[in-house]
């Protein structure tokens, strides 16, 4: 059984942690934003944004983060039984393990729920922290039972994640972002949900939700204008991906705003 025993965010430009006989709990790091680096048994690991460190328990380890560089992750710790631990081969080599996730957006929000449950508590939160656990755990295992990624297809993945981000407003296509990467359409398709386990429509809109998140609180606009602003025709279809995506609704983001 896996049990959660905290979660917390570490962030700035002057974090350190030490644990000389490692803890009794595993470690899991995920890299968020900038860059800290973590020697783990004398093995020296650079964790950058998008980076999962594992770290087993009774390890020593020390981080720290690097001079003038801000950097944002979220630490879980937590306790697997034996039985649990040998159904997971990332966990039953019982050596620190550190990549670059391939499907990090997933990750990312999967930890992001988990950090909120935790320091929310709401109704069996303990239960739902221990669920999404296990999840990120399976995600992350699979890319270990597969491999690296081979550097070539990251590179094309991470160049159309960068068109996307600065051109999200607009129709994004398989063929546009073909065109991005110089391969065929359905290659580029193909290649992008295997990378992040999402295909590039659902990626679009969530990268469009981000903005109307900040766009809600922070700008004048009403839904139906920032709807516009993102590129939804149909402020009704924009209602419905917020609720889909965000879970909460754009009248409740603008309500806080008054007040």
């Amino acid at each position: 059984m896996l049990k959660v025993e905290d979660v917390h965010q570490d962030n700035g430009t002057e974090w350190y942690e030490q644990a000389e006989g490692g803890k009794d709990c595993y470690l899991l790091a995920l890299e968020t934003y900038g860059k800290c680096i973590y020697w783990v048994d004398g093995e020296r690991n650079i964790l950058e944004r998008g980076d999962v460190l594992i770290i087993p328990a009774h390890t020593p380890y020390y981080g720290k983060s690097v001079p003038t560089l801000t950097h944002t992750k979220t630490v879980v710790d937590f306790t697997v039984s034996t039985e649990d631990a040998e159904a997971l081969p990332l966990l039953r080599h019982g050596r620190p393990y550190k990549r670059r996730l391939g499907r990090y957006e997933s990750v990312h929000e999967r930890i992001r729920v988990l950090r909120e449950q935790w320091n929310d508590q709401p109704s069996y939160y303990e239960l739902m922290a221990q669920s999404i656990l296990t999840e990120l755990l399976i995600d992350i295992s699979r890319e270990f039972d597969r491999g690296l990624i081979q550097t070539e297809k990251q590179r094309h993945v991470e160049h159309m994640k960068r068109y996307i981000e600065r051109n999200y407003r607009e129709k994004i296509t398989k063929e546009v972002l073909a065109e991005v990467i110089d391969r065929t359409p359905n290659y580029a398709a193909s290649l992008f949900k295997e990378v992040t386990g999402r295909t590039i429509s659902e990626c679009v809109h969530r990268q469009r939700m981000k903005r109307a998140v900040y766009m809600l609180e922070e700008s004048r606009l009403n839904a139906a204008e920032i709807a516009e602003f993102l590129g939804y025709k149909d402020a009704s279809y924009f209602y419905r991906m917020f609720k889909k995506i965000t879970g909460g609704s754009p009248s409740a983001l603008l309500k806080e705003r008054r007040t």
